[in-house]
């Protein structure tokens, strides 16, 4: 039986599953550094302040920064100046910096726990992160500490959270993709996935208990604004493209990661990324957020010029 999910529990949960994960993270979820990477970051903070920003922003803040997809995509499209990285997982941490080196970018990375950031107040003209507030257990203070380290005028950025319906959504691809597993292994050659020899060595037995919350937009709204936040702004963000990528992330997780086809995830990707417009283009200016898998906010701490 597993242990209470106190706030210790989760967060030694995360450190100790994102250590593990750290090493292939960014081959698992398809993490790029190159050209695609770097317009999706621009497209999802865009989406989020509702435009491109007038200039870069100077001193960048990520919170749970992982391997770097936001901070150093969004450091090589010239959107911040300079980057500090936390995240609670030194391992993490470790894949940031070395992705860093790789593509000859210069970071500060912290290891912390977002409800008490080691910075002084008013440091920041930009706190960011991406697909991180889930994992977080106190987000009053969390984001009580995103507002004191930012300086008066400086903007909140978070992307890729989960919605509360997104979540029952996603339930019916992954179903999905179980169910045509098999059939699909077949049809590519491939062994099914030894999970069970895996589970120590890559930390799964852990993953179930990472995600502590998925949201609405009115709670996440109330708790930007419960600290003083204004201008707070909530986008819904895909919907197709999410459904066809849990589908195809089921897929693959149930065969020998050796013996699926290059073709194969070429064309998950590539479908993927049509999907994607699509939602950008068609689906997200005209449904409401609730609706979409993931969520974008965005607000900006009064005072400044």
């Amino acid at each position: 039986m597993p242990a209470p999910a106190t706030p210790e529990r989760i967060k030694d949960v995360n450190e100790r599953y994102h250590d593990v994960a750290a090493s292939s993270y960014d081959a698992k979820w398809g993490i790029d550094f190159g050209p695609v990477g770097q317009q999706q970051v621009r497209a999802k903070l865009r989406k989020a302040l509702g435009g491109r920003p007038s200039e870069a922003f100077g001193d960048a803040l990520e919170i749970g920064a992982g391997t770097g997809y936001f901070s150093l995509n969004l450091m090589q499209a010239g959107m911040i100046e300079r980057a500090t990285a936390t995240d609670i997982s030194h391992g993490m941490l470790k894949a940031l910096e070395r992705n860093a080196r790789e593509l000859g970018l210069k970071v500060r990375t912290v290891a912390t726990e977002a409800e008490s950031l080691p910075f002084d107040d008013a440091s920041f003209d930009l706190v960011f992160g991406h697909a991180i507030l889930h994992h977080i257990p106190d987000l009053a203070r969390g984001f009580s500490e995103f507002h004191r380290v930012l300086r008066p005028g400086g903007t909140l950025v978070f992307c890729g959270e989960p919605s509360r319906y997104g979540d029952l959504i996603a339930a019916v691809p992954k179903r999905a993709g179980l169910i045509a597993g098999p059939v699909w292994r077949r049809a590519i050659g491939a062994d099914a996935r030894d999970h069970e020899a895996e589970m120590d060595a890559h930390g799964h037995e852990l993953e179930h208990e990472v995600d502590v919350h998925a949201f609405t937009p009115g709670e996440l709204e109330g708790f930007a604004e419960g600290v003083g936040f204004a201008d707070v702004h909530v986008h819904g963000e895909e919907l197709l493209a999410n459904m066809h990528g849990w589908t195809m992330r089921t897929l693959e997780a149930s065969a020998d990661p050796q013996q699926i086809p290059y073709g194969w995830r070429r064309f998950a990707f590539r479908s993927y990324i049509a999907l994607q417009k699509l939602d950008t283009r068609v689906l997200e200016p005209h449904l409401p957020p609730q609706l979409f898998y993931n969520l974008l906010i965005s607000g900006k701490r009064p005072g400044g010029r």
